[in-house]
């Protein structure tokens, strides 16, 4: 297959000057010995992006995303390495992609569809399909500055996909926008995919790294951490957001086909945890609307003044569909003792659709495992939901669902 991006020791890095009187000499002596220090943002950064690929970029903040996206496009020169890019870009890597704020948002489309290379009558021709896609109204003819940040959102996207670009890089800019339109745009995304559009995003978002990313890359500390599947990489970068929030470690270990990350402080530790059907034996297939009980096992190695234990349901994609913890359920364990053993039993009917599964557990101080991260760990159990003897219905979650017809004649 064509690798339509190929990045390959990429770095970069800013100049640091001791004070300004050493930028001074070094700029008015250019043959002096240098007076700074080099400030790595990004180094040895290598991948390869194929033709009709999604790959998703994450990172804390400052980790070098925007950075590598700005000179994969060609904004910002690299101090090292290269980047070798086939077919047309189209990019969206700031809020307005550089919208005048006095010009009517129909002339700043103009403008910036002619530095995305369109042919000014081509740009005329697509201006209907603009309009009607972002869905500003008699906005389109007012000045930017009195736009919502939503709506140049809603523009920028539309002239920057108005044509189905061979690579389209957006960072974060549709996290902005109203739910209505991110749908709205994911779904041209989906289409210009599956017409052989390679993407490359930066995002937070789980749902969207997973639900739409073939490959997810990890950038921690101006280099590559880890890249591979979406789920295991947003595993371990959640990871590492509990570990810059929490004296934690973080672990990976490679269990079948998956790789299974936890973090946590060791303060508590977990022994067992088993997923039981109906007549309370470990199982890893269950009816639909089997009455299940998850049971965990944990052990303080310290005194613990507060503990809430916690789960989360995941699907196949790694998308939440049902978690809770005993603080919601009021069921809070207080003053844990050294060497103390606690079984949690949390109960449950298994009403969510056929498919593939996975649990998460969490141990914390507080339910928003912000104040202290005790044990987290994904990918806990995977079990599989069959056939249900409900009627047969769509989606992930059962509703029980009754109808009434009522002819009125004619």
């Amino acid at each position: 297959m064509i690798n339509v991006i190929t990045v390959s020791n990429l770095g970069k890095a800013y100049k640091q000057y001791p004070n300004r009187l050493s930028r001074l000499i070094e700029w008015i002596v250019p043959f002096s010995k240098p007076r700074h220090h080099l400030h790595w943002v990004l180094k040895n950064i290598d991948f390869t992006i194929s033709a009709g690929e999604a790959v998703g970029i994450l990172g804390i903040n400052g980790a070098g995303k925007s950075t590598l996206l700005k000179m994969i496009t060609g904004t910002v020169q690299p101090t090292i390495g290269n980047v070798q890019i086939h077919g047309k870009v189209a990019a969206l890597l700031e809020l307005g992609m550089g919208f005048h704020p006095d010009f009517t948002g129909r002339q700043n489309a103009m403008m910036a569809g002619q530095l995305l290379g369109y042919q000014v009558e081509q740009i005329r021709s697509l201006m209907s399909e603009i309009e009607a896609f972002a869905e500003i109204g008699e906005y389109i003819d007012q000045p930017v500055r009195v736009y919502s940040s939503g709506m140049q959102i809603r523009l920028a996207f539309a002239v920057a996909t108005a044509v189905r670009p061979d690579i389209l890089i957006i960072d974060e800019a549709l996290s902005v926008g109203d739910a209505y339109f991110q749908q709205k745009s994911f779904n041209r995304i989906r289409e210009y995919r599956k017409k052989g559009t390679s993407l490359l995003i930066v995002s937070h978002d789980r749902q969207a790294i997973q639900s739409i990313c073939d490959k997810a890359i990890l950038i921690n500390g101006g280099s590559i951490a880890m890249q591979g599947d979406p789920l295991s990489i947003m595993d371990y970068y959640n990871a590492i957001v509990n570990l810059r929030q929490n004296e934690a470690t973080v672990k990976q270990i490679k269990k079948g086909k998956h790789v299974e990350t936890s973090s946590g402080n060791g303060q508590i530790t977990v022994s067992s945890v088993e997923l039981l059907n109906s007549a309370g034996t470990p199982a890893e297939f269950f009816d639909f609307g089997t009455n299940t009980t998850l049971r965990i096992k944990i052990k303080a190695q310290a005194f613990t003044q507060r503990l809430i234990c916690g789960f989360l349901i995941k699907d196949r994609l790694g998308q939440s569909i049902y978690g809770t913890n005993t603080d919601l359920l009021e069921c809070l364990l207080t003053d844990i003792q050294i060497e103390e053993e606690v079984e949690f039993y949390f109960k449950f009917d298994l009403t969510i659709g056929v498919g593939t599964y996975s649990i998460s557990i969490a141990l914390a101080s507080d339910g928003a495992v912000l104040d202290q991260n005790f044990f987290w760990l994904d990918l806990a159990k995977i079990f599989e939901v069959g056939d249900s003897r409900k009627k047969p219905f769509t989606g992930v979650a059962w509703i029980d669902t009754s109808v009434e017809i009522h002819r009125l004649g004619i």
